[in-house]
């Protein structure tokens, strides 16, 4: 079985992300997607980070009973902060009768030089790349085997909603009804 795996904080996740996840399941190379809430990002800094398990519950929330997608807290176990090659490492040894396939935006795919043991992972794993606005899909500096598919370009990011919720905007339909209620009642983000 082919799994994929959408890295994030999803900080919250939003239609962006299940639209990209429907895409990649449904045209791409995989079976199954599996989204890897990351307590901490090596790259990112955010003060206003909910709590590892709030996003997590956002995120089976968002998923519900869609059994092509798996909310999957391995970071949470691991040493901080979340490095892929760590992730993959153990989820390799953990399931050795899965493929395992990191699926990343054109953002991510330009700085793929910057990851920790990039060599290794590009040796031996392939990536599925998506389109991200502003970003090109080119990067001279890494040599791997990438699926690039063609995903809806999604111009929705969590910084928005948080941005728009802090200020009493309204964004319910950038989320899943069953994640805008949860947020409304946990006061999140306000």
């Amino acid at each position: 079985m082919r799994i994929g795996l959408f890295f994030g904080s999803f900080n919250p996740i939003h239609i962006g992300h299940m639209a990209i996840a429907n895409y990649v399941v449904e045209f791409g190379p995989i079976d199954q997607l599996w989204f890897v809430v990351s307590p901490q990002n090596p790259f990112k800094h955010q003060k206003n980070l909910l709590d590892d398990y709030q996003r997590l519950e956002l995120v089976n929330r968002a998923i519900g009973d869609d059994f092509r997608f798996k909310a999957c807290d391995i970071e949470f176990r691991l040493p901080r902060p979340s490095y892929t090659i760590n992730t993959l490492t153990y989820l390799s040894e953990k399931y050795p009768n899965k493929t395992f396939m990191p699926i990343i935006g054109a953002d991510n795919f330009e700085q793929l030089h910057r990851w920790k043991n990039i060599d290794v992972l590009l040796q031996n794993y392939e990536f599925i790349v998506y389109p991200r606005p502003g970003y090109t899909l080119i990067n001279n500096e890494v040599q791997g085997t990438f699926h690039v598919v063609e995903a809806p370009i999604m111009e929705i990011s969590s910084t928005f909603i948080r941005n728009a919720m802090a200020q009493g905007k309204d964004v319910r339909h950038f989320l899943q009804p069953q994640v805008f209620q949860y947020i409304d009642e946990m006061k999140f983000y306000c």
